[in-house]
């Protein structure tokens, strides 16, 4: 008997509960509701939209760009996946690549001004830090050769205390060039403590000794 009483208290207290929070309990629930159909849709729309950029970058890459009709598709698919598709990996992969040409056949304009693209869509909180330090280090290298060493510096500051060999030594030549002689040579002893092949070693000893002529 005592156990009816406290089974009809329970529900008594749940249904006061109910009745004095209903607006609240069921603001919550229809939140969670909306909160969980919208991720799923988000996330059919990832799919669809990745599945879509696969196709046009897989397009795109097997395009014969010697030709005028060919170089023209290819203009027609990379500009699609940037206006279209410009969250996806393949947009991300495809600038890499494209800048990276730019860079190869002197078009240094165009390749920095997609090495900054990159970078912005591959910046902060859920971009891509491999991707990032990529465009950072080859637009750097563009401004560096471009005489705009303030601009460089700022796409590199947050590598100052990097392990890697190559942006230390990069940080020394534009501090170099900005006569910063003692900062240059920093960069440099860190790059040179951290290259493991003789003749990066010797580049750096030299630019080291330079520094002092």
């Amino acid at each position: 008997m005592n156990e009816i009483f406290e089974n009809n208290s329970v529900i008594t207290r749940a249904y006061n509960f109910y009745n004095t929070y209903r607006a609240l309990i069921i603001g919550i629930t229809a939140v969670v509701v909306i909160s969980i159909s919208v991720f799923f849709a988000l996330d059919q729309i990832n799919k669809a939209n990745n599945e879509k950029a696969a196709e046009i970058y897989n397009e795109w890459a097997s395009q014969e760009i010697e030709t005028d009709g060919g170089k023209k598709i290819s203009i027609d698919l990379f500009n699609e996946l940037i206006e279209s598709y410009k969250n996806t990996g393949y947009t991300k992969l495809a600038l890499l690549n494209q800048a990276s040409s730019d860079a190869r056949n002197g078009l240094n304009v165009e390749s920095l001004n997609k090495f900054l693209m990159l970078i912005e869509l591959t910046d902060g909180f859920g971009g891509n830090d491999l991707f990032n330090k990529i465009a950072r280090v080859n637009a750097a290298r563009l401004l560096y050769a471009d005489k705009k060493y303030d601009e460089a510096l700022n796409l590199l500051e947050k590598y100052s205390s990097s392990s890697s060999a190559m942006i230390h030594e990069l940080l020394g030549d534009i501090l170099s060039k900005q006569e910063k002689t003692d900062l240059a040579k920093n960069q440099y002893l860190l790059a040179k403590d951290k290259f493991t092949d003789e003749t990066s070693t010797s580049i750096v000893s030299m630019k080291i000794s330079n520094l002092s002529k």
